[in-house]
């Protein structure tokens, strides 16, 4: 009887070793719940982590940021940024951009359509008669090729091909996610084409720098190095005009709060139900210089954005809609989030005084933009 009890405890031993708990991420999420497959390709999540404990959690599905962990002005490591617990959810998601690389075309096409070397390109329409981030099976709802080759740098390619959502030419694309020892995340874009074509690609995380808790972002702090702003219609289309920011409550050239001006009575306030612009930047496409910065009051927690292209669209989360639950069970509500994406200006295929969007075959299309995350313990000139 002895040695069957000892030889029944040596099995319960045994299984025990070897049905180990799996471990989450810092950011509290299993890795299992990410492998899935979406339109016949492997999905799973990538973990970046740095010298300093810093943590950036990855899909190949949409090649989105699920996670950032960065340590607040009391040294607790945070969570930055909106997302899902799994992708399922993220398949499913009413609100469906959280992070996600946006192609081909980021931010809107007027009328859902554009003209190059005499060829009329009609393309999908998802915003009213607009087409939206590439429209609706854009780049976000694709199985990126996934490769970490570091422990802090992970690679995404995928060929978006002739014709698809109405863009021309074979388009190969590679973005690169690194997170730095200095607790930046670095992305960098590379693309080529075979036929001529429009490309702006760029980063759709949404913020909340106090932390994913479900707050608004009223309280937080934002800057913006721009002079002007490109006007929008009625449809968020941009008119061609660029006005100067000053005198306005587009102004953020020094830190604001951006519950301060948000419901101002202003026209363009008013079209976007709330900040949705495209923001001239004064940077010149020099990487070296703060193109913007967000702040939360609450946390310290201070982000600077760089990046080499000529403008940034600064969102305040007015279309999140209270009905999508995120990581944790959490409900993310109106504005509860910020979103500072760098890129060329909206509609630029149909804007010929705006920076060009056009690609060539022979030519390598090149964006980089990095989110640089400190900790400000107090943070002084607000602009109120």
């Amino acid at each position: 009887m002895k040695k069957i009890l000892m030889a029944v405890m040596a099995v319960c031993m045994f299984m025990s070793c070897t049905e180990k708990k799996e471990e989450l991420t810092l950011s509290g999420l299993k890795a299992s719940d990410f492998v899935s497959e979406v339109n016949g390709k492997q999905t799973a999540l990538y973990v970046l982590k740095n010298q300093k404990g810093a943590e950036a959690c990855v899909t190949n599905f949409g090649g989105r940021l699920v996670s950032v962990m960065v340590p607040d002005n009391a040294g607790r490591m945070t969570d930055v940024v909106l997302g899902y617990d799994n992708i399922a959810d993220y398949v499913a998601a009413v609100d469906g951009n959280f992070g996600a690389l946006i192609g081909r075309y980021g931010n809107r096409i007027g009328g859902a359509k554009f003209t190059l070397d005499d060829k009329e390109y009609t393309l999908p329409k998802n915003d009213k008669e607009n087409c939206l981030h590439g429209g609706p099976e854009g780049y976000h709802l694709q199985v990126w090729d996934a490769k970490q080759v570091s422990p802090q740098s992970l690679e995404l390619t995928y060929l978006s091909k002739d014709g698809e959502a109405g863009f021309p030419g074979n388009l190969n694309i590679k973005v690169t996610y690194t997170l730095t020892d200095d607790n930046a995340i670095d992305i960098k874009y590379e693309a080529q084409t075979d036929k001529p074509t429009v490309v702006n690609l760029t980063n759709h995380s949404y913020f909340n720098l106090d932390g994913n808790v479900g707050s608004q972002v009223l309280d937080q702090v934002v800057s913006i190095n721009a002079d002007r702003y490109t006007e929008v219609n009625e449809n968020l289309i941009p008119t061609a005009n660029l006005p100067e920011v000053a005198g306005t409550p587009l102004d953020l050239r020094q830190p604001v709060v951006i519950g301060a001006h948000i419901n101002d009575d202003f026209d363009q306030l008013k079209k976007g139900n709330g900040y949705d612009f495209n923001w001239v930047l004064n940077t010149n496409g020099d990487i070296s210089q703060v193109a913007a910065t967000a702040f939360s009051q609450k946390t310290g927690i201070y982000m600077e954005v760089y990046t080499n292209e000529p403008g940034i669209q600064f969102y305040t989360g007015n279309f999140l809609s209270g009905k999508d639950k995120g990581k944790h069970g959490v409900v993310y509500p109106h504005r509860g989030a910020l979103c500072l994406e760098t890129q060329h200006f909206p509609d630029s295929p149909n804007q010929p005084t705006f920076p060009s969007v056009v690609l060539r075959p022979g030519e390598t299309y090149k964006s980089e933009c990095i989110y640089k995350f400190s900790v400000k313990h107090k943070y002084q000139f607000l602009n109120k």
